[in-house]
């Protein structure tokens, strides 16, 4: 029996709507969390504006909302199979003849849709959002703003030096490319400025070699404004940089669009560092709608009890932690791959084949014996 237009769009409209109240009750208080967590950094520091914090909170919310999907997709698909169940539409449902395989197929198909719009559309306005709520962060709470930028020609840093170091207080940073291997530059120019942003000198380095404290410049010519340019065979040139503070300054994955995902890796690898991260989390967003139909799966074994067999709200209950517990393990399978213990495609797909069969299987188990 092929199941009603009217019926699936019935079970849709239900599905949509318990979804987005879910995902906003779960937003508000997420919001409010983070809220009285920005209070709590700011305690500390001087002249942080509580306007400020509000619009730190505000910028992060877009990004919160993305990451409490698949949970509201969870605790929506259970009050609305809750719903339906105990007002008897969907026992008469069944009693006509429709599978819970068919009046869950509009409820997948909408959070699918869902899932592809939160990684196309919504997902570049947030991660827009997030790399301004860092620049802020990094401006009124850490006060340790970006240092590097990747571009297609090679890789930008900017150190500022300590007061008293000299008459430079700021060095920028040009290389190609950069081995983590040996910490070793190749083909860099390094401008260096005073305090009133005044052009000082130019190095040009056929390479470097980044050690604690120093970096090593080798073939080097020299150029100081009203001087003949200065050809050196090595250059010492004092640093605080080291590789963890270079990668720390990367942008994080989160604050790359969808779209920008794919060419910022390879930019990145081109630079020589690995996008590892970045590639996880750009194959998970590809993951994320099987995924969100997995949940819908996970959710309905829990929430389809018969309200005169009773227990209806422990199985809901039981059904919310284990939901939790399988996003849970999602983490740490993403970690897994962070670390290169797995493949990076691997670590992102796992999770959304193991919900979807471990769903399948108990809806199976339970509804056809």
């Amino acid at each position: 029996m092929r199941m009603p237009w009217t019926l699936s769009r019935y079970i849709a409209k239900h599905f949509l709507q318990s979804v987005l109240v879910a995902l906003l009750g779960l937003a508000c208080i997420s919001m409010l969390i983070d809220v009285v967590e920005l209070l709590r950094r700011a305690s500390g520091k001087e002249n942080v504006p509580f306007s400020v914090l509000m619009q730190l909170a505000i910028l992060r919310m877009p990004h919160l909302a993305e990451k409490l999907v698949p949970y509201a997709v969870l605790i929506g698909s259970m009050l609305a199979l809750t719903k339906l169940t105990r007002t008897h539409e969907l026992i008469v449902a069944r009693a006509a003849g429709v599978s819970v395989w068919q009046f869950l197929a509009p409820a997948m198909g909408v959070v699918v849709a869902l899932g592809l719009f939160m990684a196309t559309a919504f997902n570049p306005i947030a991660s827009v959002l997030l790399l301004r709520f860092e620049h802020l962060e990094g401006k009124y709470l850490t006060g340790k703003p970006s240092l590097l930028a990747i571009s297609s020609s090679g890789l930008w840093l900017r150190q500022i030096e300590e007061e008293g170091a000299g008459p430079i207080s700021e060095h920028i940073i040009y290389s190609m490319r950069l081995s983590q291997n040996d910490m070793s530059f190749a083909n860099l120019i390094i401008y260096g400025f005073d305090k009133q942003g005044k052009f000082v000198e130019r190095l040009d380095a056929n390479g470097a070699t980044l050690i604690p404290g120093v970096l090593n410049l080798q073939g080097v010519i020299r150029s100081v404004p009203g001087q003949p340019a200065e050809h050196l065979e090595g250059y010492a040139l004092p640093t605080t940089l080291t590789l963890g503070h270079i990668q720390d300054s990367f942008a994080s994955p989160e604050t790359m669009s969808f779209w920008h995902l794919p060419s910022f890796i390879t930019m990145l690898e081109n630079a020589g560092f690995s996008g590892l991260r970045h590639r996880i989390y750009w194959y998970s967003m590809l993951a994320s709608p099987l995924l969100l139909a997995g949940t819908v799966l996970v959710a309905a074994v829990f929430s389809l009890r018969l309200p005169r067999r009773g227990k209806v709200g422990l199985m809901v209950l039981a059904g919310i932690v284990c939901g939790f517990v399988l996003h849970f393990v999602t983490d740490l399978v993403f970690a897994l791959g962070a670390a290169g213990t797995l493949p990076a495609m691997l670590a992102a797909w796992i999770p959304t084949f193991v919900i979807s069969m471990i769903g399948t299987a108990m809806l199976l188990h339970l509804e056809d014996g």
